[in-house]
């Protein structure tokens, strides 16, 4: 719960924008919150993107489905928060074979 909370506080959740009647407008980051922390994982997101083997997939899977680099890099941005708040909850140090292991 407090994860999306910190997204949100980060301004990495993706908000729909419409007027009126007219919801066929795609979402986009709301950018409301902390932009120092979102320009702080801006390279680290596009570094993973290239070289962690489970972002990777990730952004691959997004890629195939039709998704915009934009909207790849703002998700996996996102990923990464999540995974700073468990590493920094839990108090244990990145393992990145975890979600192998507990699959």
């Amino acid at each position: 719960k407090f994860a999306k909370a910190l997204v949100a506080f980060v301004g990495l959740n993706p908000t729909i924008h419409q007027s009126g009647s007219s919801v066929s407008a795609r979402s986009r980051l709301s950018k409301k919150g902390n932009a120092t922390v979102r320009r702080a994982l801006y390279m680290p997101a596009i570094v993973a993107r290239r070289f962690n083997p489970i972002i990777k997939t990730f952004a691959d899977r997004l890629k195939k489905a039709g998704k915009s680099n934009m909207l790849i890099i703002g998700a996996v941005m996102r990923k990464l928060l999540h995974i700073i708040y468990g590493v920094l909850k839990s108090g244990k140090p990145f393992d990145a074979n975890y979600l192998v292991k507990n699959t």
